[in-house]
């Protein structure tokens, strides 16, 4: 229904009115329609139009004039600014039985323009006017703003994120605000009696703050406006012109925000100075705050981070070397982060979880800090976040925290479509316990703050049966040309034992595993197989995995094709798994480089048979394998490659908004 305003006629004296372009005024005549009068007819200006409202019952008479009749309104619409106060006049004649003219009441309209604008169509640009503002829609043919939480750090010795401070240090941070226009037209001396005010619901208001760009002496100055506390503003010495505004988000989507937010501009009637005004009209706009987006292995990587651990033992410096060679390969660029920055822990993937936010006019990194806390636990706050790279994360309440809430337990698949409905962001993987069982899960703070962000609907898949209890010990995702364009890589104890029967077989059973590594337990292919406890330990991993294979192929909508089993045999502690030889699923993804812990299996022939099998699986793919010596340095402290490293991605092409939830 369209904005209404009510003014009331009289035939004693002249009323007077504003009205606001294009929205309807409806004339209410009950208290001025003189006794006796049986019909009436209306006369204005050319601006003005005229809308006689009637049942279908009711007819015009022969002379144009209307009866008088209970439910007949009178609504008229100016779609034309006036260039001076009253220059639209509306005129209403009432008539007697004979056709006299009884008496007359006059209406003087002065019409302005108030509008609030915003970037509707979601290409970068605030064009004035657009339909259904107040809704926000998804889909490629939707519409509505879109806010970016502020949350990186642009302005210089500022203690935390942006949107922490209640002042605008630096105009590099307008950048990360979206522009709010508040627009009005009109004779200048009418709004000496109006007011505009701009507010916001008290809701939204911890979500968001407004800065008003004020100019002065040539230098802009960005006055805060709404936000926290600050529900309204009124606008001083509002003529013809247009109000800039910034808008920052200050909160991601979250159990009890949806992450939309509104604002409206409403023209007041304000009959004395201190009294509070009634609304003659409101313009309301919607934003949606971006939500943070996880990038698959699927996506070009960008930079890769490992921590450097040069004391004690188990030092990784034959890792990095091996690191830095695969690098090389893949022209991609590494960062090594000194153990003074890291605190000696080396598990960066456990820490962190790279990804970014997006709205039409500006992308960023995001990082999102794990509740784990342990020697890595500043370094995303102190060494990550800056300016144009976000920070966030969830703490839960009471510090309640298991090995699940690691980010080696947190992936995201690459685009799918499942029974006909698209994922084109791809799906949040959570490792999790069986869902009726009561065993370790992620904290509620983080799996909430994941499934609100809504554009990657999450998958709560079983990783609780292995001592970690991390999704990258038995599951990871490497680019493919054919098919869906990717391929699904599960760790096998079934083909890691039928690899193991083969060379048997073949008369490779006294080959051994471990050969050149100090100080470990060898043991031969014929070993490992006559071992009757590793079988059931290793039999209830399968089961373990077959589980989520299934759950797997149900969620993400794949078929055997795509995936592909890596031969890997675990062993129980307790009553849950570790890998009994580096974990190769636990790979770094560099584009059609992989970085694949180096398994040391048995040797045939001079090679690794471990080894062989996986090359066989993957280069027909395309894909290049490169082992790397982490035995030392990660897999015996319950590690591997992936969990020792952490991949910043490209943001995908693909925008966010035009995905149907």
């Amino acid at each position: 229904m369209p904005h209404r305003h009510v003014v009331q006629m009289s035939t004693s004296h002249a009323s007077y009115g504003v009205c606001v372009l294009g929205t309807e005024v409806l004339l209410d005549t009950r208290r001025s329609t003189p006794k006796g009068a049986t019909s009436f007819d209306v006369h204005a200006t050319s601006a003005v139009t005229v809308h006689i409202v009637h049942s279908p019952m009711t007819k015009p008479m022969i002379n144009s004039r209307w009866p008088l009749d209970p439910d007949i309104e009178v609504v008229v619409t100016v779609d034309v600014t006036s260039r001076t106060v009253n220059d639209n006049k509306v005129k209403i004649s009432y008539y007697g039985r004979e056709g006299n003219e009884l008496s007359v009441a006059w209406l003087y309209l002065t019409c302005v323009d108030v509008s609030l604008d915003v970037d509707l169509s979601r290409n970068g640009r605030v064009k004035s006017k657009g339909k259904d503002k107040a809704k926000w829609t998804w889909g490629p043919n939707g519409q509505g703003a879109v806010l970016l939480v502020n949350c990186d750090r642009d302005s210089p010795g500022a203690g935390g994120t942006d949107s922490g401070q209640v002042d605008i240090r630096t105009t590099a941070d307008l950048q990360d605000m979206s522009v709010m226009l508040l627009r009005t037209q009109g004779p200048s001396a009418i709004f000496a009696d109006y007011q505009v005010v701009l507010h916001v619901p008290e809701s939204d208001a911890d979500k968001v703050r407004v800065f008003h760009a004020i100019r002065s002496d040539s230098r802009p100055h960005y006055k805060p406006v709404l936000g926290p506390n600050k529900l309204s503003y009124v606008l001083d010495h509002v003529g013809s012109g247009e109000n800039t505004f910034y808008v920052e988000g200050l909160a991601f989507p979250d159990v009890g925000f949806s992450g939309l937010v509104s604002f409206s501009a409403s023209l007041l009637e304000v009959p004395h100075k201190n009294s509070p005004g009634t609304p003659i009209f409101t313009d309301t706009v919607v934003f949606r705050v971006a939500p943070w987006i996880m990038t698959p292995n699927t996506q070009q990587p960008m930079e890769v981070f490992v921590c450097s651990i040069q004391w004690g033992s188990d030092s990784n410096e034959v890792f990095l070397e091996g690191l830095q060679l695969l690098l090389k390969k893949a022209n991609c660029k590494l960062t090594i982060c000194s153990e003074v920055e890291t605190r000696s822990d080396r598990w960066i993937q456990d820490e962190l979880e790279f990804g970014y936010v997006e709205a039409p006019h500006k992308t960023f990194p995001v990082v999102f800090d794990s509740p784990r806390n342990r020697g890595l636990k500043d370094f995303a706050f102190k060494k990550i976040l800056g300016p144009d790279f976000g920070y966030v994360t969830r703490e839960p309440p009471g510090r309640n925290i298991s090995s699940l809430d690691s980010f080696g337990n947190l992936d995201v698949s690459p685009p799918v479509t499942v029974r006909g409905k698209e994922y084109p962001l791809g799906r949040i993987l959570i490792g999790s316990s069986l869902p009726w069982a009561s065993g370790r899960r992620m904290s509620k703070a983080v799996r909430d703050f994941l499934y609100a962000q809504k554009v990657q609907a999450p998958v709560e898949i079983y990783s609780e049966w292995l001592t970690v209890g991390h999704v990258d010990e038995f599951l990871t995702f490497v680019p493919a040309y054919d098919r869906k364009g990717f391929r699904l890589l599960l760790a096998s104890p079934t083909a890691c034992y039928k690899l193991f029967k083969e060379k048997q077989t073949q008369g490779h059973g006294e080959a051994t595993q471990l050969v050149g590594l100090k100080g470990t337990e060898r043991r031969s292919i014929d070993e490992i197989l006559a071992d009757e406890s590793l079988k059931n330990d290793n039999k209830h991993v399968q089961r373990c995995i077959d589980w989520n294979r299934n759950l797997l192929k149900q969620e993400l909508g794949l078929s055997e094709q795509d995936i592909i089993d890596i031969p890997q045999l675990f062993i129980l502690k307790g009553s849950r798994a570790d890998a009994l030889f580096p974990d190769m699923v636990n790979m770094l993804v560099l584009g059609r480089h992989l970085g694949i812990p180096k398994p040391f299996g048995p040797l045939v022939g001079g090679q690794c048979c471990l080894e062989e099998r996986v090359r066989a699986l993957l280069e027909p793919l395309g894909l290049i394998c490169t082992f790397i010596d982490d035995y030392f340095s990660y897999h015996v402290l319950s590690g591997d490659v992936h969990c020792g490293t952490n991949v910043r991605r490209k943001p995908f092409a693909f925008k966010w908004w035009h995905v149907v939830p």
